[in-house]
């Protein structure tokens, strides 16, 4: 039998064995008269067998107490000691830290300069903002983000920053330009369609429409767009793509016109009831309603003219070439027009510092001019710039809509409620009757769009050096500046196209708001990473499907989990930098796995699908 089994059969050898493993050694300072743990306790035994011995005991005792007080007291005053030299050491350490960041701007080398500008400007862009209209939020994590970025200065970025789970994300490669069906003849009639929205609801509306005109052997007639009183852009088709790469690629696939014929010019569609409205058309309906109630106004009156048309298809169920033809449309056939593809070079060209290099998509961005991207630089050798752009999803019509605050007190609730009143009524009216949920619910839920000071926290947290060059998409961001100064004083390498571009280069593109997006779409397509702050919005999704089937698994799109990072942010007062590091490393990589499109979800936005991509080998 085993030792184990042994001891406990026989109590007698129990007593030893236990005994055997006392950390008190053999000469114990406590009981010097004692030559073992076994004596002792027989020892204090025979006490209650023999009086002479128990008399003794009976002297002993004291002068053993008197020794235990001694050595517990002696024992205590080193604990105390060591504990008052660990506190020491900690100040002393405190002390030797903040000296470091105090003195780092006295020194005469660049690294030491910066990190000093960097404190000192975050500080002073914080104190700007709070004497401004927008109350500063969020103001302890900002000055932890500040020091966070002056002390990993000369650090190295974080593994996988910039890039995407290679293997997974290169399998797949784009097809959509293979067809394997004959011509529409479009004999059914003639579709046209008034698009509303801006560029991006557009080109969704435009693709959507081709793929009906297939589905009913209609003939399409190259769309217009709808004036709208938020974008107020003129912009008509031809003013952003170009028409006759538009007919000539989709010629296999369906009969586009540039016009009606001239015997129905004439008709009044609406009073025929040829004008079909977004009323009429539930959202992301099936390509059998087009059947039943389309298709018989379409034989009979020879034309329907679809007004708004905004997400009236929806992603399933579509049968394969038709769901390819979507795919065909939306990354092939729309082209952007020569003046929007020269100054999108442009951008590219001084995003990346006239490096001589070109991205993987600047082909199917710039086109003809992709090889003046790489022009202007002598020097061959020169190393390439990489850049993050960042969609920070903050204009107005977005936060009046959200019903979120921000911040900004009273005076930001009436401002955003009188927007809301002209440019959402619908929306008003269901506030006074309906009890909706309140600002802190909608935030708690992820329903709020990142403000920029959130933006920048995410930004630090993951990973972002100080010098990291920032390309910001769109530039009316509710607030202003004032808005933006704790981003741009934690990334004063932020720029914009309005930044980037002189005047005279950027005028022929003011009060077009489509075209001005356009230019944004370039220089954030190519981006070496792309940030996004709202994953609804159609733009980011967009671009983020643009990057997918083009970039070969190279181009990592970052899509915050909003509702995981509000959980972040409510403990903002208490949490310390690196657990807010760690919690929002985790909550966005959980956003960059690769996985196919799931049922019903956009082919626009994740376009890994059978239809659109296919898988190599």
């Amino acid at each position: 039998m085993s030792s184990s089994s042994e001891s406990e059969s026989n109590p007698s050898t129990s007593p030893r064995r236990l005994h055997s493993h006392s950390p008190t050694p053999k000469s114990s300072p406590l009981f010097p008269d004692s030559g073992s743990g076994s004596a002792q306790e027989s020892s204090s035994l025979s006490r209650f067998s023999s009086p002479k011995r128990s008399s003794l005991g009976e002297q002993i005792h004291p002068r053993t107490r008197r020794k235990v007080v001694r050595f517990w007291r002696r024992r205590r005053v080193k604990v105390i000691l060591g504990v008052l030299g660990l506190v020491g050491l900690v100040f002393l350490t405190d002390w030797w830290m903040l000296s470091r960041l105090h003195d780092a701007g006295r020194g005469v080398k660049r690294s030491s300069s910066i990190v000093k500008s960097s404190l000192v400007s975050v500080q002073g862009g914080v104190k700007k903002f709070n004497k401004g209209k927008r109350p500063q939020i969020h103001s302890r994590m900002l000055a932890l983000a500040a020091h966070a970025l002056a002390d990993g200065q000369n650090k190295p970025e974080p593994k996988g920053l910039w890039d995407e789970p290679v293997v997974p994300a290169s399998v797949w490669r784009p097809c959509a330009d293979q067809r394997k069906w004959e011509p529409s003849e479009g004999n059914n009639g003639y579709i046209l369609v008034t698009a509303n929205g801006g560029i991006n609801q557009q080109r969704v509306a435009v693709c959507n429409a081709v793929v009906v005109a297939r589905f009913l052997n209609a003939t399409l007639v190259v769309p217009k767009f709808l004036y709208s009183s938020v974008w107020r852009d003129a912009s008509q088709f031809g003013d952003i793509y170009q028409e006759e790469h538009f007919l000539n690629y989709l010629a296999p696939d369906i009969r586009i016109v540039k016009e009606l014929p001239m015997e129905l010019q004439s008709l009044d569609l609406e009073a025929i009831g040829s004008v079909v409205t977004d009323v009429d058309i539930m959202k992301e309906s099936k390509l059998s309603f087009y059947w039943k109630n389309i298709l018989p106004i379409l034989l009979q009156k020879r034309v329907v003219h679809f007004v708004g048309f905004g997400n009236r298809l929806a992603f399933d169920p579509i049968p394969f070439e038709l769901q390819r033809l979507r795919c065909r449309c939306n990354f092939h056939a729309l082209r952007f027009i020569p003046k929007i593809q020269e100054t999108g070079a442009l951008l590219l060209k001084r995003m990346r510092q006239n490096a001589r290099r070109s991205g993987p998509l600047d082909h199917y961005l710039v086109g003809p001019f992709v090889e003046s991207t790489m022009k202007g630089n002598k020097n061959r050798s020169a190393k390439s710039s990489r850049y993050l752009a960042l969609h920070l999803r903050f204009e107005i019509d977005m936060v009046a809509h959200s019903l979120c605050n921000f911040g900004g007190g009273g005076e930001e609730m009436q401002e955003l409620e009188a927007y809301r009143e002209i440019h959402f009524p619908a929306l008003t009216l269901l506030k006074k009757t309906t009890k909706l949920p309140s600002p802190e619910e909608l935030r708690a839920d992820g329903q709020c769009p990142l403000t920029p000071e959130e933006t920048a926290l995410m930004l630090v947290a993951l990973g972002f050096n100080r010098k990291t060059h920032l390309f910001l998409a769109g530039s009316q961001i509710y607030g202003g500046r004032s808005r933006l100064a704790a981003l741009t004083t934690l990334y004063p390498n932020l720029v914009t196209k309005e930044s980037l571009l002189s005047s005279s280069e950027i005028q022929p593109f003011m009060n077009f708001t489509s075209q001005l997006a356009a230019l944004d779409f370039i220089a954030c397509t190519a981006a070496d990473a792309f940030a996004i702050t709202d994953s609804g919005s159609q733009f980011s999704s967009l671009i983020s499907g643009y990057r997918i089937y083009y970039g070969g698994g190279r181009l990592p799109t970052i899509r915050p989990n909003k509702r995981r990072l509000a959980s972040i942010f409510l403990k903002n007062s208490s949490i310390e930098w690196s657990m807010f590091e760690k919690r929002v490393r985790k909550a966005v990589r959980q956003t960059k796995m690769i996985h196919r499109r799931p049922i019903s979800r956009s082919v626009y936005r994740n376009p890994r699908c059978k239809e659109c991509m296919c898988m190599k080998g």
